[in-house]
């Protein structure tokens, strides 16, 4: 009861700074634009339907220096680079939206969520369609960041860097593993046939992450160009079971549930840290798993349950294990930069978790010295989606293009520099310099993207320079897409 009463206190403070967003958050054209902002971000040859008008082909030679067809897929933030880690995991997060809350959207934003996720699974397709091969990244990360320029007009160099067995890649391939297996279920009914391919690949990926095991960023090959942007921080071993949770839940094949028992002492499915990102899957994969346990009881798997209420007492402010720090205007607070991805990913599990708690009314998580349900779960998923919408001290949204109050200045090269209809001459690698350093307002609109967000101290100074607070990110948005489409069905859940 402390822990509802402190997230009424936070909700009341939020509506005492800026009353006037109350009223009128719509949440169904929320979750248009956070699926729109993916068309802001494809790489390879754009279609007639391409919505972001602004954007235009590019990278069409990706993949050739190795004779592959490495083109498509999404560029992960503002610069120009495809890696294959964190796209793989916002293809998961992507698909996993649509399995959860799918049924929720409005038709024509379940077709456009379905439009997003093929556009990287497709991708990753080509990523491992070569046995024993895993290409995890297309362009030097070094000389991109040291240039601002439009994809459309990229000069530098489109390194691909490649795994090839018996070098290990259980990270990626155990990420890529779990994305093709996500979409598989997201297109079951929608082509079955793709749906099929999706499955049978990850099936072939996921065995290549694990009968070689190690993190891709330890190879000496691809270091120089994985690290330090999307190294494996946190080891290869939660992959491995993240893959195999998905490939359970979309095969239903009793040597993955056996993977998963047989597997979780040494592969650290106890580890109990308080995130959930593109770098650490823990929270994620117990919450994944705990539905066979809430809804299909099999106790077998009741460490991963109890590793998943842990985790959420971990949210709870006045539970006896908090290890999640609140901003005064109650958003999660994660130090390092790109905060609004902890709140995402975090707040798109709660809606989860409490979904899979309603299949057996009257299930409730203790936390010691207190307890709490779903109805709980979703009010503190509300105050997240509502915070990060406009309902926080500086009364900004921090979506691009929702609200008449967001962010103008986005670390973004595309967003930030004339489109190829306004300046048809190419602006090579350092002409971009004046661009970059401007006051002025990013004259193309990257709609639906959502920014790193505020400082621990609720602030924002709407600053291109300053990226970990004003960069958006593929896998910022990928989960909010699930969280919108509950919250638009349902304004005010009980």
């Amino acid at each position: 009861m402390g822990s509802l009463i402190l997230l009424l206190r936070i909700s009341a403070l939020i509506l005492h700074f800026c009353p006037a967003y109350s009223s009128y958050l719509i949440y169904g054209e929320a979750l248009t634009k956070s699926i729109l902002f993916f068309e802001g971000q494809r790489s390879g040859f754009l279609p007639n339907e391409q919505r972001m008008k602004w954007r235009w082909h590019s990278g069409l030679g990706d993949g050739s220096p190795v004779n592959a067809d490495l083109t498509g897929g999404y560029y992960d933030a503002g610069d120009n680079v495809k890696f294959g880690f964190p796209m793989a995991f916002t293809t998961t997060m992507l698909a996993w939206s649509v399995i959860e809350f799918g049924e929720l959207m409005p038709p024509v934003e379940l077709r456009n969520a379905l439009v997003a996720i093929r556009w990287s699974a497709d991708y990753l397709l080509k990523t491992v369609a070569q046995p024993g091969r895993i290409f995890v990244q297309v362009g030097d990360p070094t000389n991109d960041h040291s240039c601002w320029e439009r994809p459309e007009d990229m000069d530098t160099d489109r390194t691909v860097y490649t795994v090839d067995a018996p070098n290990p890649a259980s990270d990626v391939a155990g990420e890529t593993a779990a994305a093709l297996a996500a979409s598989s279920m997201a297109f079951r009914f929608d082509d079955p046939t793709y749906a099929q391919t999706l499955l049978t690949t990850a099936t072939r990926v996921f065995d290549f992450a694990d009968t070689y095991r190690g993190a891709y960023s330890d190879n000496t090959d691809i270091r120089g160009g994985v690290c330090p942007f999307y190294c494996d921080f946190d080891g290869y071993q939660d992959e491995l079971l993240w893959g195999a949770a998905w490939l359970r839940r979309a095969s239903e094949g009793a040597n993955y549930l056996d993977y998963l028992l047989n597997n979780s002492k040494t592969l650290g499915a106890d580890e109990n840290i308080n995130e959930f990102g593109w770098d650490n899957k823990h929270a994620g994969l117990n919450v994944l798993v705990s539905k066979e346990v809430l809804q299909g009881n099999v106790y077998a798997l009741g460490s991963y349950k109890a590793s998943a209420e842990s985790f959420i007492c971990t949210l709870l402010p006045d539970s006896s294990s908090p290890h999640i720090q609140y901003t005064p205007g109650g958003l999660i607070f994660r130090s390092g930069g790109t905060n609004l991805q902890h709140s995402t990913t975090i707040t798109f599990l709660l809606l989860v978790y409490a979904k899979y708690l309603d299949h057996t009314p009257g299930l409730v998580v203790n936390c010691g010295n207190i307890s709490v349900g779903p109805t709980h779960l979703r009010a503190m998923a509300k105050l997240q989606v509502d915070y990060i919408l406009g309902e926080n001290p500086m009364g900004m949204s921090y979506m691009v293009g929702y609200s008449n109050r967001y962010p103008q200045r986005i670390h973004h090269r595309g967003s930030s520099l004339p489109s190829i209809w306004d300046h048809p001459l190419p602006i090579r690698c350092k002409d971009g310099t004046i661009y970059y350093n401007s006051s002025n307002p990013n004259p193309n609109v990257l709609v639906g993207a959502i920014v790193g967000g505020p400082g621990e101290d609720d602030t924002y100074e709407d600053d291109r320079a300053d990226f970990r607070k004003s960069e958006p990110t593929t896998y910022i948005n990928a989960p909010f897409v699930g969280v919108l489409a509950f919250f638009a069905a349902n304004p005010n859940p009980s």
